[in-house]
């Protein structure tokens, strides 16, 4: 059933390993405490960040239904991108949204960025077969999507932000990466909604979020609740 897989399995990408805790670094803006058996123990504004799993949800990722589940074609469709838009899927995992994308930018960029060694392996030999040249795999890290300064005008991530074990240095790096006037999209799965079956730390409400990207320089200035599981959120970058 589409509810037990998506409590199984939900789509953590940006990590680097399925096991794997670091210790948390010696940053102000988190603290510890003992962690939820779905939780990495380290909190972030009041919110305990989600455990995460890696490389072997990658078949899940690209399974035949997942339009079906999640309406991917119509959160694509929304996405307010110009044919020469420079973009950057963080997270980007398979690909799955990496390479759709590229095609509504066919005079721009698409920016694949990962932290996983396998995931990079498989993004290059994707480019390679689809023969998509507007694509541009990046290896980032924990704190950093590695991306060159004032180049992106929209970054996204899906199912992703609340798994980052660093998130604030993250943002940092996106606002650096974003250029004047930038936007960042998240998907979010609804804490708010009820019949959204997935784990608590595995969700966030739209006012947490608010709270997180407010304090990191971005505001929200779009948001549309048209999918079946996720929030659409849209944030620009405050200069």
């Amino acid at each position: 059933m589409l509810i037990k897989r998506v409590l199984i399995l939900p789509i953590w990408l940006f990590v680097l390993t399925a096991c794997a805790q670091p210790k948390t670094k010696p940053t102000s803006v988190y603290t510890q405490k003992t962690a939820d058996i779905d939780g990495t123990g380290k909190i972030y504004y009041g919110r305990e960040i989600a455990t995460v799993m890696g490389a072997a949800g990658a078949d899940w990722l690209e399974r035949n239904n997942r339009n079906q589940e999640e309406n991917t074609d119509l959160a694509i469709s929304k996405i307010p991108l110009k044919p020469n838009a420079v973009v950057a899927d963080i997270g980007a995992g398979t690909g799955y949204y990496t390479f759709r994308i590229a095609k509504k930018v066919p005079q721009g960029k698409v920016f694949a960025v990962d932290v996983q060694d396998e995931f990079i392996t498989y993004l290059n030999q994707k480019k390679k077969e689809l023969h998509q040249q507007n694509v541009e795999v990046v290896k980032g890290t924990e704190t950093s999507s590695k991306l060159p300064e004032n180049t992106v005008d929209l970054a996204f991530m899906v199912d992703v932000y609340h798994e980052l074990l660093y998130p604030h240095e993250v943002l940092q790096s996106l606002r650096k990466s974003l250029k004047t006037g930038g936007k960042l999209l998240l998907l979010e799965y609804r804490a708010e909604d009820p019949e959204v079956a997935i784990k608590e730390l595995h969700k966030m409400s739209v006012a947490q979020v608010n709270k997180e990207m407010a304090a990191n320089g971005f505001k929200l200035v779009d948001r549309k609740e048209f999918l079946p599981i996720q929030h659409f959120l849209l944030y620009q970058k405050v200069d």
